[in-house]
C-alpha cells in the first residue's frame, strides 16, 4: 500500500505535513478528507494503531471543528457514545475527523509530528 494522506486543503497542519513528505521525496496519495472520509476499514485499521499507544476511539476527532460542535459530540462521548457510533459516524463526515489523517504500510496516525512520521515511512 501507498502512503495514504486524507487532508482538507486549506488545514495549516495538513499543508505542513505534505511539505514534510515532499522535502522527504516520499510518494503519496492525496485524498480529500471531506470529499472522501477514509473508509470504516481504515478507521478500524487506524484505531488498533491508535489503541497500541495507548489513545482510544475518541482521538479520532477533530474536536476543535465547527462540525463537532454543531453535532454535539462531546455530549455525545459523555453520554456513553460506543466505538462502532463512533467509528460509523467519522465514516460518513470527513470534517470530523483530525487531519491529517495517514495511513502506510508501516502503521498510521492523525494529526502532524515529524517524529512520527518518520518512523511511517
Amino acid at each position: 500500500m501507498a502512503i495514504k494522506v486524507y487532508e482538507y486543503k486549506n488545514c495549516s497542519t495538513c499543508q505542513k505535513a505534505l511539505k514534510f513528505l515532499d522535502a522527504k521525496k516520499v510518494k503519496y496519495e492525496r485524498l480529500p478528507i471531506v470529499d472522501q472520509p477514509p473508509t470504516l476499514t481504515e478507521l478500524k485499521r487506524m484505531l488498533e494503531w491508535l489503541k497500541a499507544d495507548g489513545l482510544t476511539f475518541k482521538n479520532l476527532f477533530n474536536t476543535s471543528g465547527q462540525m463537532y460542535r454543531e453535532l454535539g459530540v462531546s455530549e455525545k462521548l459523555k453520554a456513553g457514545m460506543t466505538e462502532a457510533e463512533a467509528l460509523k459516524l467519522l465514516a460518513a463526515h470527513g470534517k470530523l475527523i483530525k487531519r491529517p489523517f495517514v495511513l502506510s504500510d508501516k502503521g498510521g496516525t492523525v494529526g502532524f509530528k515529524a517524529d512520527v512520521w518518520s518512523k511511517l515511512l
